[in-house]
């Protein structure tokens, strides 16, 4: 008769438990185990009296309970001892990174792991790194082939040199896995390209509907980092202000909430379904609605996006965004958004998220005599004359634009644009990004 004792790698139990889903997560998240139902923690075999029922029951703990689904790691049998039946199961390391009980999603109450004979809670740090390990082996980015081969990655190299990276052309493709298995360039390699297929539009609408365009930019085409600090200049010129002078200090209202604008911006290129298509904004005579694609990544819940748990679709992307200090792992972004405007501002389909800001009715009266669609922010404008203005416009829609072109687009001489723009650098509202014949300008 064989003899039972409990360890690292065997769990007795006397019968069946709504525990036995935490133990098989705890040894998929380690290095594997057995779990024997019908014996007791002494080693006394008891048998296990309704075997269909068991087997039942472990089947929904399997296949509904855990998250990603374990079955092929999973294996159970029956054995018989002493005239009494005994379930077996078999659960191997699992092939994935990390599994946690779904009711408690990615969280320290639904991720375990097997420490001697007990179950241990992992941290929040171990949950992080090896829930982005999972997206590095097998998200569909890295997988996906880039619809170009011809990719150059000049203005990556400059963003992680200003934060101190020094990255070559082969340590880049190697470190942030710019190639598939195959060898070939990704889907991520073409977002982060100088040069890459993928359009990102910012359209404005007369009215509160979409009946009628007043204007339409395309700010993609070219490195992510580069096309989010378009949207971003973009998005703060739009937010204009107005300011209460009769109190002190004086009082100034935007049309919306800034922060909250730029968080939804982030996570809807963060967490976009790039296989689908780019996101959409769009802003309207009374709101600006920020659209991404897929809805909520798998295995996320709506309270866990509210609640700010972080669950990235594009986990290697994140971490991009995280290194040049664009986005953080706190999670923070969609409870800071919630918290001033109320979780009624998102829309949750399968299909996608839709997040809709409203504009301040204040701000939107007091601009109606000059029309919303106003341009660039005055704020932003304080001290600028009125070449300096529109360059600054120019520059927003193409980062590229060069003097010649500037110069016949305002109607001036190019050794005004470059007075111009050499005036600008000075106060600290443009910046040269890379040489003068292949960089390009970033707008502040």
């Amino acid at each position: 008769m064989a003899e039972y004792i409990e360890s690292d790698i065997l769990e007795l139990k006397e019968k069946f438990t709504d525990t036995i889903c935490k133990e098989i997560v705890a040894f998929l998240n380690s290095d594997g185990g057995q779990i024997i139902i019908g014996v007791k923690d002494s080693g006394e075999i008891v048998g296990v009296k309704n075997v269909d029922e068991t087997l039942r029951k472990l089947s929904d703990v399997i296949t509904m309970q855990i998250e990603p689904n374990p079955q092929d790691e999973v294996r159970s049998e029956l054995k018989f001892e002493n005239g009494k039946t005994l379930v077996f199961l078999n659960i191997s390391k699992g092939s994935r990174h990390i599994y946690c009980q779904k009711k408690y999603g990615f969280s320290s109450n639904g991720c375990l792991i097997r420490i001697g004979t007990t179950c241990r809670e992992m941290t929040p740090e171990q949950i992080r790194i090896r829930y982005e390990r999972n997206f590095i082996d097998d998200e569909y980015m890295i997988k996906k082939k880039s619809s170009r081969s011809d990719l150059s990655f000049r203005e990556l190299k400059i963003y992680y040199a200003e934060k101190g990276f020094h990255l070559s052309d082969n340590s880049i493709e190697a470190n942030l896995n710019l190639r598939n298995k195959d060898g070939e360039y990704n889907l991520l390699a073409e977002l982060l390209a100088d040069r890459n297929n993928i359009p990102l539009v910012f359209v404005k609408f007369n009215g509160i509907d979409k009946s009628a365009i007043s204007e339409r930019n395309d700010y993609g085409y070219g490195c992510i980092l580069s096309v989010y600090d378009k949207l971003k200049t973009r998005i703060q010129a739009e937010n204009i202000c107005i300011s209460d002078t009769a109190v002190r200090p004086r009082k100034d209202t935007c049309l919306f909430d800034y922060d909250c604008v730029n968080e939804a911006v982030l996570n809807a290129l963060v967490h976009n379904d790039w296989t689908i298509t780019e996101p959409q904004i769009s802003m309207f005579s009374d709101r600006i609605e920020i659209f991404s694609h897929g809805g909520l990544p798998h295995g996320m819940t709506k309270q866990q996006f509210y609640d700010g748990i972080s669950h990235p679709r594009n986990a290697t992307l994140m971490r991009i965004f995280l290194n040049m200090g664009l986005t953080e792992h706190t999670g923070h972004g969609i409870p800071k958004i919630i918290s001033r405007y109320g979780k009624e501002v998102f829309d949750i389909n399968d299909n996608y998220i839709r997040c809709v800001i409203p504009f301040d009715k204040n701000v939107v009266e007091a601009n109606k005599n000059v029309g919303m669609n106003v341009g660039m922010n005055v704020g932003l404008n304080v001290g600028l004359n009125k070449t300096e203005r529109k360059i600054l416009s120019l520059l927003i829609e193409n980062a590229n634009s060069t003097a010649e072109f500037l110069s016949a687009q305002i109607g001036v001489t190019k050794r005004t644009i470059e007075r111009t723009l050499a005036e600008l650098q000075k106060k600290g509202k443009i910046e040269r990004i890379g040489s003068r014949r292949d960089g390009s300008w970033r707008v502040f």
